[in-house]
């Protein structure tokens, strides 16, 4: 058995990870033209059922452990006078620890053998070729064909279409991304909102809610529930223009909350929110199968990375435990996976938090979890 994986994100390498542990030899082909060619995202909370299993089973927890930024599962929420309403320390839990996904991506990148992942190989079509196997075009006209294809290629995934005709649709929320550097030194009224871990404040269709990363970095994401038409007539091109016009859907709030968009350190980055359908699946197709968002890209709700890396893992080790039946593994991989991902991807947790009960309904929710704890 060889595996050809497309995508270099956390499922992919966590599946490359497993299948190298159990002796199984992998390739992962991945678009980017190396591992630095752009920062990977903000902070993930990694969790004990999914996440963290993931890493075990490709046997790097000690390394894991090595990234988790201590204290940073505080969380607080805030109303827009600047107000807090609720503010959890975490003080001395690890349920949920905090790492940076670019940290993590790192150590599964150094735990796999040299060669095992080619860079710039951007993949311009698959096609099935007969008897379960499949040829994979890539950007330079170079191809390869494998008797196991897995696409672990997200979103956008070339790989999908193989098994299925679903394609992502806009969720109805955008996300615009921005940074400030330094901000214990730099903006301490802000620093001081945002707390040790992160901060929402969340109002009836918009919020703003901040991470704060290693360094006193805060990573900001002001999330606004508008049409896309409404995100086109922003020039993002113009980033004080840009600025400007988020800034305005927040005018009245307390200015050391929206000194996280006005006083940025980064160009605001526009960041569209898609979705598969809920519930999505495939019939069995041979030879192919999808790990994290190509198979259940779903909107934000802390569960994608580390349902990728358990997808990632679960095939894996299924792949490993069956390997001279490869069908039989897929198919006992995915009858797992479709409906631990439906139930993932119902659980909008976004959209609830922002509707007509925001603030408040975050904050009963967070209080009720805490019971439950």
């Amino acid at each position: 058995m060889h595996v050809t994986i497309i995508g270099a994100g956390l499922g992919g390498l966590v599946l490359a990870r497993v299948l190298h542990v159990r002796g199984i030899p992998a390739t992962v082909h991945e678009a980017e033209p190396s591992p630095a060619a752009r920062t990977q995202g903000g902070m993930l909370d990694i969790h004990e059922h999914d996440g963290q299993w993931a890493i075990e089973a490709a046997g790097l927890t000690d390394e894991f452990r090595g990234l988790i930024l201590e204290g940073r599962e505080a969380a607080r929420v805030l109303d827009g006078d600047g107000t807090v309403l609720f503010d959890d320390p975490a003080e001395g839990t690890a349920g949920r620890p905090e790492v940076q996904r670019g940290d993590l991506r790192r150590i599964l990148l150094d735990s796999l053998p040299d060669g095992t992942v080619h860079w710039g190989h951007k993949v311009s079509g698959v096609r099935a070729v007969g008897e379960g196997r499949h040829e994979v075009t890539f950007a330079d006209g170079t191809t390869v064909t494998t008797n196991l294809l897995v696409g672990a290629d997200g979103a956008w995934s070339r790989v999908r279409p193989l098994l299925s005709s679903a394609t992502p649709a806009y969720a109805g929320i955008s996300f615009v991304e921005t940074f400030l550097f330094d901000a214990d030194t730099r903006h301490p009224a802000t620093a001081k909102a945002v707390g040790a871990g992160s901060m929402f404040v969340p109002a009836p269709g918009k919020a703003i809610t901040a991470h704060r990363e290693a360094g006193g970095n805060l990573h900001t994401y002001v999330q606004l529930v508008r049409p896309q038409e409404w995100f086109a007539a922003i020039d993002f091109t113009d980033p004080a223009a840009a600025t400007a016009r988020i800034a305005r859907e927040f005018a009245g709030w307390a200015p050391e909350l929206t000194a996280l968009i006005t006083d940025g350190d980064t160009a605001p980055v526009l960041r569209p929110i898609h979705a598969l359908p809920a519930g999505h699946r495939w019939e069995r197709v041979p030879g192919v199968t999808l790990v994290g968002d190509a198979g259940h890209l779903m909107v934000p709700n802390g569960e994608g990375a580390n349902l990728a890396m358990l997808d990632g893992a679960e095939l894996g080790r299924a792949l490993a435990a069956s390997p001279d039946d490869v069908e039989a593994a897929l198919t006992g991989y995915e009858r797992a996976l479709f409906p631990r991902s439906a139930e993932a991807a119902a659980d909008d947790i976004l959209g609830r938090f922002l509707d007509d009960t925001a603030p408040h309904g975050l904050v009963g929710f967070l209080n009720q979890a805490g019971q439950d704890h």
